[in-house]
Order: C-alpha cells, then sequence, then structure tokens
C-alpha cells in the first residue's frame, strides 16, 4: 500500500509507537522507504549548546533520540533514511512533506514538549490539517 513514508519523530514514546507503525505500513514492500524527520527548535537547540561543549557531542545527543527509533527499522530490515532540520516542529513537518512525494506521514499523537502540547494544541493536529498526503496520527 505505501512505498515511501515520512515519520516526523523526536523520540518520545509516542514516536516510538508511531516508528513501529510505519514498519507495519511498510514491512514486506521490496522498495519500501521510511524517511525519518527529527526537527530541532530553537529553545531545543540552545539548551543543546547549553549542555555541549561541541557540535559533534550535539549531533551525537541528537541521534541518541532517535536511536531506539533507527533501532527498530534496522531490526526489521527497513531501509531508512534521517534528516535533522531547524525549525518551528509543526510549519517545518508540513514544509518537508509538501516538498516531497509522500505516500504517507506518520506522526505520534504527543511529543516531549506537554506544555505545547496542552496550552497551543497538539503538533500532530496542526500538521495532519495542512499536508497533503494521508496522515497518521498514532496514541
Amino acid at each position: 500500500m505505501f512505498q515511501q513514508i515520512l515519520l516526523a519523530a523526536d523520540g518520545s514514546k509516542h514516536s516510538i509507537r508511531a516508528a513501529e507503525k510505519a514498519v507495519h505500513l511498510i514491512k514486506n514492500k521490496a522498495n519500501g522507504f521510511v524517511e525519518v524527520i527529527y526537527v530541532i527548535n530553537g529553545s531545543t537547540s540552545k539548551a543543546d549548546v547549553l549542555r555541549n561543549l561541541d557540535s559533534n557531542q550535539i549531533e551525537k545527543t541528537r541521534r541518541e533520540k532517535l536511536k531506539e527509533i533507527l533501532n527498530i527499522f534496522t531490526t526489521e530490515g527497513i531501509k531508512y533514511q534521517v534528516n535533522i532540520v531547524r525549525g518551528e516542529p509543526g510549519p517545518t513537518v508540513v514544509e518537508y512533506a509538501n516538498g516531497k512525494n509522500f505516500d504517507c506521514l506518520v506522526i505520534g499523537s504527543r511529543g516531549l514538549n506537554a506544555l505545547q502540547s496542552m496550552v497551543l494544541g497538539s503538533v500532530s493536529h496542526k500538521v495532519a490539517k495542512r499536508v497533503r498526503c494521508p496522515v497518521m496520527i498514532v496514541k
């Protein structure tokens, strides 16, 4: 059914479950591919710089957040690519998804930033309203 899936991930429990659903959507597809997008916003970027001494450590820390997700794809033999981009999560995911030809976007219903989800509304719902391809929101 789906060959090209975009997974919006931040390392949260919901994004790990979203990765597991992406595997089910694409498993047994000979040319199936998952592109993982991890968006770093301004406050996250600032905190990363304050906690780490060099850019290599920052990159390592960011990839560590996605480690469990990437292990899921590796274990299942799913081809994937990771893109770490900067911007506000909702608009950045929408722009990225609409700029390419994905069959489906999979995103967790909640991320690591619980305050933003409660006060401003969930990023996943903002994304679902604006992305042109089908969206699966995973609880």
